[in-house]
């Protein structure tokens, strides 16, 4: 056998693989052997069939299997020895492998072209800054939370007809497209310029919207439509909203019956305490919103400034045969930036985490699940009651779906992982921030 690595670029290569008979032929004869042992042919006794019989009925299709067996084997241990990182798998020339005579060929040569990164540094010193947020609820932060918290624990009725003020559950359909999502929509959401319009509808109605017009903060459109950050930057076209339901809320009074729902029972004794509290609350709250805008900060930042070459050509040929039928050479265009973008980020990832010996034990990943466990059953007030089944219930959870849900949390894991790994390094310049601002800053 003789493998060689015919480089094109930095980045694109072919792999070039000769197989003399020698290299699968006792490969072949070992499975012919093994068919002859468990053929059940008529005339013959079980184990007794002869070799030469099933190397005539059979003979071309192991030769096949044994040789891409080989193949197989041989590539991925020659891309191991030479330490070659490669990008999807390695396409083979179709031409050749067609014109091979399976019936009367000894000795084949394949030829597999493959895309590969090159080593690449990245820096994740103090030398590189990323600007982090804290939001501080200003007094019109603060109002605006207030008249959320009344209207949440207000007293709701379905009037026939809206006026300004009323909440829509509907759903909206793409005109040109599938998306489609049943939601509530709310008026203090919308685009001032298209409260005129939400005016004077009726359960039943229906109207045309440009969605990119219709909120003022794309984040609402993530959790309208329910999709992702950047999905919901581009998303551009019309949408109809069709109306099943008109919320209008009556607000509740600031008082101690308020207090008592919004905190429990006795735990706020006056209007100070309540706002204080609320206050406290919605501030560590958005911290998490400021955490995942910094994530999403740090994992820009690294790629910008990481030089990472990628075989754009290569790639875009084998996401069209590896998804055949199922995308086109327009598709994989339009959302080429962003899957290398998520590559570049994978490997950067992969990169670090190896370098710093990223590691997630399993009684990790169980304790997370547990966690997410408690969230779904009522939070920590919950765990006194629950305590002596969480172990099960989090084995049950992380076995269930294949293992998928067991690799999903240890992927989250090892994600937080690598990102404070990276925050502990690089210079975080905190800036702090009204809540009107900081939304207008998450949504670029």
């Amino acid at each position: 056998m003789d493998i060689t690595l015919d480089k094109k670029s930095s980045t694109e290569a072919v792999i070039k693989v000769k197989l003399n008979e020698t290299d699968y032929q006792p490969s072949v004869e070992e499975k012919v052997k093994d068919y002859a042992k468990k053929a059940n042919i008529k005339g013959f006794r079980q184990g007794k069939v002869p070799a030469g019989l099933i190397k005539k009925m059979y003979g071309k299709s192991i030769v096949v299997e044994e040789v891409n067996n080989v193949l197989s084997k041989s590539i991925g241990e020659y891309v191991k020895e030479n330490n070659i990182q490669l990008i999807g798998e390695p396409l083979p020339d179709e031409t050749k492998t067609k014109a091979i005579d399976w019936d009367n060929q000894k000795d084949f040569e394949f030829d597999y072209e493959v895309g590969m990164v090159n080593s690449f540094d990245y820096d994740i010193s103090a030398k590189t800054k990323v600007k982090s947020y804290k939001i501080e609820l200003d007094k019109k932060g603060l109002n605006e939370t207030l008249d959320n918290i009344k209207k949440q624990f207000g007293s709701v009725s379905n009037p026939d007809v809206s006026v300004e003020g009323d909440d829509f559950f509907g759903t909206f359909s793409e005109n040109d497209g599938d998306l489609t999502n049943e939601t509530l929509l709310k008026w203090d959401s919308l685009d001032k310029k298209q409260h005129k319009n939400f005016k004077g509808l009726k359960p039943g109605d229906s109207l045309e919207i440009d969605i990119q017009k219709l909120v003022s903060d794309n984040h609402d459109l993530m959790s309208l439509l329910e999709i992702g950050h950047d999905k919901a930057h581009d998303l551009k076209g019309k949408f109809t909203f069709t109306v099943k339901n008109i919320n209008r809320t009556e607000p509740a009074e600031l008082n101690q019956e308020l207090f008592d729902k919004v905190f429990g029972k006795d735990s706020i004794k006056s209007e100070d305490e309540f706002i204080e509290r609320v206050t406290k609350t919605v501030e560590d709250n958005y911290s998490r919103e400021t955490d995942l805008l910094l994530n999403r900060d740090i994992r820009d930042a690294l790629i910008s400034k990481t030089k990472i070459e990628i075989p754009e050509n290569f790639l875009k040929k084998w996401l069209l045969v590896s998804n055949e039928g199922k995308v086109t050479e327009e598709d994989i265009e339009k959302e080429f930036d962003e899957y290398v973008r998520s590559l570049k980020w994978d490997l950067l990832r992969n990169k670090i985490s190896n370098d710093n010996e990223v590691k997630v034990e399993n009684e990790e990943v169980k304790d997370r699940a547990k966690l997410m466990i408690l969230s779904q059953l009522g939070g920590p007030g919950a765990a006194d009651q629950l305590k002596d089944h969480m172990d099960s219930f989090a084995d049950n959870y992380l076995q269930a779906e294949n293992g998928q849900n067991y690799m999903k949390v240890y992927n989250e894991l090892r994600e937080d992982k690598i990102l404070e790994l990276i925050k502990s390094k690089i210079t975080l310049n905190e800036k702090k921030i009204g809540l009107d601002e900081f939304k207008k800053v998450a949504s670029n």
